[in-house]
């Protein structure tokens, strides 16, 4: 028997993060920044003060940082951030790194953009929430953040979302100035390749939303 009412969504659990890193393996790890990230620098619509949450192995903090911009990637997992940290130092990148809980950024409005690249999607009802709530209180007045995640709108990997949490998500305090279909690039383990009709191993484009959201006041 069913109530009629949806079940509240969960977040991934910080285990399941820091599994994968110290595995070293995880669809999201590709060894390159998000093509759609890329594009966004390169647009223009990246400046000021930069906060990568969620930042995993660094390749958004190392190819932000190389460019020129004071960036800071956080994670709330120990691996990731020792990994990104790893990285950049193989790269020769002066890049910096931090753990920290993204739900509870401070209350200084210091950050002019925001680059959430497949952080958003794994939050449940609650943390979600918490998190929209955190980011407005760290980004300056009119700062921009850049939320890209996995979309259901076909098959693929991971927690995948529909556009309305994202509308739904940024309401009170922000203007939703774009949201489009886009792609995120993962590589794709063996127990999917099958399902997916892709080969093991390799990388591929999964259905992604791409938004801009701008801090108002």
């Amino acid at each position: 028997m069913t109530t009629g009412m949806e079940e509240p969504r969960r977040s991934v659990p910080r285990t399941d993060f820091d599994s994968a890193y110290v595995d070293k393996w995880a669809p999201w790890i590709i060894g390159e920044p998000q093509p759609a990230i890329v594009t966004l620098e390169r647009d223009g619509w990246i400046t000021g003060r930069v906060l990568d949450p969620g930042c995993g192995t660094g390749e958004h903090t190392i190819h932000l940082t190389r460019l020129g911009y004071d960036v800071l990637g956080v994670d709330f997992s120990w691996p990731a951030v020792e990994q990104a940290r790893a990285n950049a130092e193989a790269k020769g990148v002066a890049a910096r790194f931090a753990v920290a809980d993204v739900l509870d950024l401070g209350t200084e409005p210091r950050y002019d953009t925001v680059v959430d690249s497949a952080l958003f999607h794994v939050f449940g009802d609650d943390d979600r929430a918490a998190y929209v709530r955190s980011l407005h209180a760290a980004c300056a007045p009119g700062a921009r953040v850049h939320v890209l995640a996995l979309s259901d709108a076909e098959p693929g990997l991971g927690p995948r979302i529909p556009d309305s949490l994202i509308r739904d998500a940024f309401t009170d305090g922000w203007v939703l100035e774009d949201l489009r279909p886009d792609r995120y690039r993962v590589v794709v383990g063996a127990e999917d390749a099958g399902r997916l009709g892709l080969a093991a191993g390799e990388p591929a484009d999964m259905a992604a939303w791409l938004a801009r959201v701008r801090r108002d006041g």
